[in-house]
């Protein structure tokens, strides 16, 4: 083995050793933390590695749970993980695991999946398709945790590895002295994303303290295979949920001059909420408000006592977001006034919280880009445009620095794949290695990146000699 390629192997497998270990004349050159991503893809497509990651995923989507019921996944994810030696901590935000690979010690940095599934019926006829009625994985969950869990068994291997070499390093070269860290690698399997915020939980549980930055990604059948797309800045939007009762006089539709029409003054209000984002939302802040629920009266020839609305309200900002929120209650309060009816406005019922805008941080996307190039070609990273569509992880992005970006599944030889939350979705597994190796690599070169100044491993090992 050539020196450089040494030093390289060295450096690839130091991240995790249990008896930290660095110097502060160590460096890696630009070429050799290049090479960590390749390295990581050409482990990840190994077949013991892609096969189990494909057996797992198989597994969840076969039985799928919906939020906050992720008991059997819980279970299944931690027997994995106690099968690798990684130590975690269980159960948080009810079914929620956090594990742990590394040093104990600083920098942290943590990836993300999540969990749940869908309450829909899968129409994909194939060998592993869901055994729950009116359950499913369509959108993709059961991957990411394969994926999640295929960089964790990467990144332990090489730690077991490390060990071996490490000591005969130490013996036969002897550069090395203990007194440092290298950093630890914080793997959060979350539940409940699917509209109940089980991010929220997760952070209020205290998953990200002392946790410097965040990675997490998503399956898209809108990109191809190989490729990634993100952005930095905001990348999903905030949203919300509304209802409303307008309450009025019900009576006979025969003598409308006797009743208080709650039925027309929902209309008016509907329409004036509308206006919102017509006529007083900027034209380039993005922005939405959709009414989804009308429901009032059970007869022809009856005019109702009251009318229930309800919808979503969704914006590109946090100013935006909370400037609609106010003028959502205060239209459909004073329209419906306008009308001589009352109305009572409640917002995210059930207890789902507001999901954030989704920013990712600008330093974030700098290392992404190297290290996505790094692996995939700067050309297969794609420019995605904001989506006002929410993801929950947005407020992990929201605590601390966070990046999210999707993972292109389509394979035109490999037929349609359909887009999420369609009965019709499915997975192209190919593209396992991918999130893995890049869950792996991220999470690798941020620690190697982002040393204390303690022990940083800036300097020359090549002048050490």
């Amino acid at each position: 083995m050539a020196f450089s390629e040494l030093v390289s192997f060295f450096f690839t497998m130091y991240l995790l050793l249990p008896t930290p270990i660095s110097s502060n004349n160590i460096s890696l050159s630009p070429e050799e933390l290049a090479q960590i991503p390749v390295n990581f893809l050409d482990l990840a497509k190994k077949p013991d590695v892609f096969d189990w990651m494909v057996g797992i995923r198989r597994k969840l989507h076969e039985n799928p749970e919906l939020s906050f019921e992720e008991f059997e996944t819980s279970k299944l994810i931690r027997a994995e993980l106690d099968q690798m030696g990684i130590p975690y901590t269980y159960p948080i935000a009810v079914t929620g695991i956090v594990g742990y690979i590394g040093t104990g010690g600083p920098p942290f940095v943590a990836l993300r999946a999540d969990m749940d599934a869908l309450a829909m019926q899968e129409l994909v006829e194939w060998e592993h398709k869901s055994k729950v009625p009116g359950k499913m994985h369509a959108c993709g969950h059961d991957a990411h945790i394969a994926m999640l869990l295929g960089a964790a068994k990467m990144l332990q291997e090489l730690r077991h590895k490390l060990l071996v070499f490490s000591f005969f390093l130490f013996c036969f070269i002897k550069l090395i002295c203990v007194h440092g860290q290298i950093g630890t690698v914080v793997l959060l399997f979350q539940p409940a994303e699917e509209g109940w915020g089980g991010a929220k939980k997760m952070l209020d549980a205290g998953v990200l303290k002392n946790v410097e930055a965040i990675f997490g990604l998503h399956v898209s059948p809108a990109y191809p295979i190989g490729t990634v797309a993100s952005r930095p800045g905001p990348l999903t939007a905030g949203s919300g949920r509304f209802a409303a009762v307008i309450s009025g006089k019900g009576g006979h539709a025969a003598i409308p001059q006797q009743t208080i029409d709650p039925i027309l003054a929902a209309s008016n209000v509907i329409v004036s909420l509308q206006h919102l984002v017509s006529r007083e939302a900027d034209p380039l802040d993005s922005q939405v408000v959709t009414v989804t629920k009308f429901q009032g009266g059970g007869s022809f020839n009856v005019i109702p006592d009251s009318v229930s609305i309800g919808g979503t309200f969704r914006a590109l900002s946090k100013e935006s977001f909370a400037q609609l929120r106010q003028r959502i209650e205060e239209v459909i309060t004073m329209q419906a006034r306008v009308q001589r009816c009352n109305a009572t406005v409640t917002f995210n019922e059930n207890g789902k919280p507001f999901y954030p805008v989704l920013v990712n941080n600008k330093d974030l996307h700098e290392h992404f880009r190297k290290v996505a190039g790094d692996m995939l070609g700067f050309q297969n990273l794609k420019v995605m445009l904001p989506l006002m569509g929410a993801e929950d992880f947005s407020f992990y992005a929201e605590a601390i620095p966070g990046y999210f970006f999707c993972l292109g599944l389509d394979d035109k030889t490999k037929g349609t794949f359909e887009l999420e939350h369609s009965p019709l979705f499915r997975i192209n597994e190919d593209a396992l290695p991918y999130g893995a190796a890049l869950h792996a690599s991220l999470a690798m070169r941020y620690l190697l990146e982002n040393q204390p100044e303690s022990t940083s491993l800036k300097g020359s090992f090549h002048d050490e000699l």
